[in-house]
C-alpha cells in the first residue's frame, strides 16, 4: 500500500476514522447487524460521527431502536435510519431493499456485517440452511437489490464500496460445499464447518463482485480478529466456541488467545470501507486494517470457485445480478 497512516493489531475504529475523516464526510453508509455489543454497532457508531447518513439494521425492531437511541445519545447530530432486516428471509431482504431504494439519496458504502454464527441446523422459509442463508445468500441478494443505489453514488473520483465481514475461519476446512448450499442435509451438518463455509463464501463473493462490476463497484472482505461480542454469550454457540478453544469451561475468554476489543475489531471494517489506498486493489482481503491476501486459503481465493458460487447463488435467489 502507498504511504499514509500505518495500522496494527491495536488500531481502533476511531483512529481509522480520524485518518480518513475526509473520505467519510458526506457519505451514506449502510451497516447490517448493529445490535449492542456487536462489531456492527461499533462500526456504525464510529461512522455516525462523521457521515451524512448511517443506516443500521437488525431483525429485532426493539433492539434496533435501542442501538439507534444509544448512538444518538452519544452523538446527537448523528443522522441514523433504522431498517428492520432479517437476512435469513428473502421476503424480508426484498422489503428492506425496497425501503432503501425508495429513498432519494444514493448509497456510498454497504457493509455486510451481520451473521448467524454456530447455530443449530434449521431450514429457512426459503429452504436454505440458516447459517449459509444469513451469512451468504441473504447478503448476496441484498447487495444485488441495492446495486442501483450504490451505482448512483459513483462520480469520476469515487467508486462505491461493498464490504463483507469474513473471518479467519475462511481458512478452515475445504471451503464452500456447493451441494450442501443447494441441498442442505441435517445429517451432514456441522455448525463449525458451516460457519467456515459461509466466511469463505464472503471472500469469494467480494472477489467475484469486484470482477463482474468491471470497476463500477469495489468490494473487499476482511477478518476482524477475535473479539468478545454478543455471539459469545449465546447459549447455543458456547459449546462450539469451547470446542475450538476460545472459551473456557467457565464460559469466559481464554486469556492466551490474541483478543481484540470491539474498537480494535471494527477498525479493519472502517479501513475496508474508506481507505483510499484500496482503490486500485478491488477484491482485496484485509487483516489489522491492511491488505492481507496472503492469509487466504486456496479455496477462498480460487477464481473458479468464486464464479461457481456466484452462479449457484444467482440460481438460488432466482435472478441474475446485473450492473
Amino acid at each position: 500500500m502507498s504511504t499514509g497512516p500505518t495500522f496494527s493489531f491495536a488500531t481502533t475504529a476511531d483512529e481509522v476514522a480520524t485518518a480518513f475523516v475526509n473520505e467519510i464526510k458526506g457519505k451514506n453508509v449502510l451497516v447490517t447487524g448493529t445490535s449492542l455489543k456487536s462489531l456492527g454497532f461499533e462500526t456504525a457508531r464510529v461512522i455516525a460521527k462523521h457521515a451524512n447518513l448511517v443506516i443500521i439494521t437488525g431483525y429485532n425492531a426493539e433492539r434496533l431502536k435501542l442501538s439507534e437511541e444509544t448512538i444518538k445519545k452519544e452523538i446527537p447530530q448523528a443522522n441514523i435510519y433504522p431498517l428492520v432486516l432479517d437476512l435469513s428471509s428473502f421476503a424480508s431482504v426484498r422489503k428492506a431493499a425496497a425501503e432503501i431504494n425508495a429513498r432519494t439519496e444514493p448509497l456510498h458504502v454497504l457493509i455486510n456485517n451481520a451473521a448467524a454464527s454456530f447455530v443449530d441446523f434449521k431450514l429457512t422459509a426459503d429452504g436454505l440452511e440458516t447459517q449459509l442463508a444469513t451469512d451468504h445468500v441473504g447478503p448476496f441478494l441484498f447487495t444485488k437489490l441495492l446495486t442501483p443505489k450504490l451505482l448512483a453514488s459513483a462520480t469520476p473520483t469515487y467508486t462505491p464500496r461493498v464490504v463483507f465481514v469474513s473471518s479467519a475461519a475462511q481458512a478452515v476446512g475445504t471451503g464452500v460445499d456447493f451441494d450442501a448450499l443447494e441441498n442442505p442435509d441435517p445429517a451432514k451438518y456441522s455448525k463449525q464447518v458451516a460457519y467456515g463455509q459461509a466466511k469463505s463464501a464472503n471472500v469469494l463473493t467480494a472477489i467475484e463482485l469486484s470482477k463482474r462490476s468491471k470497476g463500477k463497484i469495489n468490494a473487499y472482505s476482511l477478518q476482524p480478529g477475535l473479539i468478545f461480542t454478543n455471539i459469545f454469550e449465546k447459549e447455543d454457540s458456547i459449546p462450539t466456541l469451547q470446542s475450538i478453544g476460545v472459551l473456557g469451561e467457565d464460559k469466559k475468554a481464554i486469556a492466551e488467545r490474541p483478543w481484540k476489543t470491539l474498537p480494535q475489531g471494527a477498525a479493519t471494517t472502517l479501513a475496508a470501507a474508506f481507505d483510499p489506498r484500496l482503490n486500485d486493489k478491488p477484491g482485496a482481503f484485509l487483516d489489522d486494517s491492511t491488505v492481507a491476501d496472503h492469509l487466504l486459503a486456496p479455496h477462498s481465493s480460487d477464481p473458479a470457485k468464486a464464479e461457481r458460487l456466484w452462479n449457484i447463488t444467482e440460481k438460488i435467489i432466482g435472478e441474475a445480478f446485473v450492473f
